[in-house]
């Protein structure tokens, strides 16, 4: 029994084991979430008919003409202090007309993913203004550059299902030059499903145009828009934002679907009391649903429900906080309530190292986020600095933190297989150990996640390779990554033709 225990279940075959690369990947994007409910049921109706009665009570600020034409057009209501109202049976339509899921498509077919319903994906988002150097180790200000190699980088990790500009090229001063460029590294350096922010409505236009030219010709875009628009259509509180509203219009006009984001901060914009917060912010976003039924029913749209916290004793944005995390929470459950394509917020960490503080306040807000069933988990991937920083070694920490939180979503399937009696009684009666065994192999190459960068060794070996840390192996990484990764998923005649047509730095 002794020699047979050692042939089975030897040390070399443990290690093999390990090293093994599973055949199928335990825990891809796009897991059901939804088991965490932080609101009981009624709570959500509570949240939901405060929120209805602000917007029929109270309505809407600063609506531009055009919208307020085709508000009242659709059933709003002009009130006092120049504000338009919204009846509840507006509101309720506009909510049972539209988009319960739709294809966010990505150039490569492959790489498209579908939003709604109780599937999660991580994704990027942020405006960082800094970027968190890999050589110094310091911030300073993000540039292009930084942008193309951000791009890059994710488009390795199979855990960002689509791809947000994380930072802004502040060497890039002339906000349509800005949007180009920032588009241009887009399409030059992803595939994925992306997403990007217009300053202003007359720069969609134009872009669509170099749209068409990455999709094979004009008009090619609009029939697979693979680009969608970031946009804050309401300013909070309860307002609507000119120049924000005048490029939904022209996205509708294009075919590009949206993210109408709201983002209020507790105690700043929105009440401080988490359930008031919850209301009002739940209304704005309505608003923006609204807004959209008014001009197109049905329109693809990403309810964008994105709570944000301020630290009230400083009045500085907080993105880590267990505040910040049941609060999206809170806004998926309600989104997905309500039927709607669910858009939340995580990770956003409020470190400015790669440490402690930002493991936990990551993991925290970004498993909250999924399990209460967040379709599209916006600013989880790299951003750091409470979202005035974007990190590499981020981003390859987070792609792993995200396999961990897939692999806790698919919990734990239950059949006569995987009760696993029969191993039971084989390991019993026999060798008095599982290594080695059928089920056991099945089980690894089905059930379990082997981290790459996490270190499962023990001190002396940890020790005998360097003693690293994560942020040192997570820079390893990232720069393997950008040494060896450069695509060019534009043809020559394309980029040419971009090149002619707009101006490139």
């Amino acid at each position: 029994m002794s020699g047979a225990r050692a042939k089975r279940g030897g040390r070399k075959e443990r290690l093999a084991m390990r090293a093994a690369k599973p055949q199928v990947d335990p825990c891809p994007p796009g897991q059901a979430g939804g088991r965490y409910k932080p609101l009981l049921e009624d709570e959500l109706q509570q949240v939901y008919r405060t929120a209805l009665d602000l917007l029929s009570r109270l309505g809407m600020g600063e609506v531009p003409d055009r919208l307020k034409t085709d508000l009242l057009a659709a059933g709003a209501q002009e009130a006092g202090h120049d504000r338009v109202v919204f009846p509840v049976d507006l509101v309720e339509g506009a909510v049972a007309s539209a988009a319960r899921t739709f294809t966010f498509h990505g150039r490569d077919p492959e790489r498209s993913i579908t939003v709604g319903g109780s599937k999660v994906y991580f994704g990027t988002g942020g405006a960082a203004v800094q970027t968190l150097d890999m050589e110094s180790g310091l911030y300073r200000p993000s540039t292009l550059e930084d942008l193309h190699s951000f791009t890059r980088l994710q488009d390795v990790l199979q855990n960002v299902s689509w791809f947000t500009r994380c930072c802004v090229a502040t060497d890039v001063p002339d906000t349509y030059d800005l949007d180009v460029n920032t588009v241009y590294a887009l399409l030059k350096n992803t595939t994925k499903p992306v997403a990007t922010s217009f300053t202003l409505p007359e720069h969609v236009e134009p872009i669509v145009g170099m749209l068409d030219i990455a999709a094979g010709g004009d008009g090619e875009f609009s029939k697979r828009p693979f680009l969608k628009a970031h946009i804050s259509p309401v300013i909070s509180p309860l307002r609507y934002g000119e120049d924000a509203v005048g490029v939904v219009y022209e996205c509708i006009r294009h075919n590009i679907p949206m993210s109408c984001i709201t983002a209020a901060q507790a105690g700043a914009t929105a009440p401080a009391t988490l359930a008031g917060f919850l209301a009002q912010s739940l209304a704005e976003t309505l608003a923006s649903l609204v807004m959209v039924h008014a001009i197109r029913p049905g329109f693809p749209m990403i309810f964008s429900n994105w709570p944000l916290v301020i630290d009230l004793r400083t009045g500085a944005f907080s993105g880590g906080g267990g505040e910040t995390a049941v609060l999206n929470a809170a806004s998926a459950q309600l989104t997905n309530w309500l039927g709607l394509p669910s858009g939340v917020a995580s990770s956003m960490t409020d470190a400015k190292a790669i440490d402690a503080q930002a493991g936990v306040e990551k993991g925290i807000t970004s498993l909250a986020a999924a399990l209460a069933g967040g379709n599209l988990i916006y600013e989880s991937s790299g951003m750091t600095a409470s979202l005035l920083g974007a990190s590499f070694e981020a981003f390859v920490l987070d792609d792993e933190m995200h396999s961990l939180t897939y692999r806790a979503l698919r919990g734990i399937e239950v059949s006569q297989e995987t009760l696993a009696f029969d191993a039971i009684c084989e390991a019993v009666l026999g060798e008095g150990h599982f290594l080695g065994g059928q089920n056991t192999y099945q089980a690894m190459e089905r059930d379990y996640f082997y981290p790459s960068l996490a270190d499962r060794d023990e001190p002396r070996t940890w020790a005998q390779n360097g003693a690293q840390d994560a942020w040192s192996r997570a820079r390893s990484r990232a720069s393997e990554i950008l040494a060896s990764h450069n695509p060019a998923y534009l043809s020559p005649e394309q980029d040419r033709t971009i090149r002619d047509r707009f101006n490139i730095l």
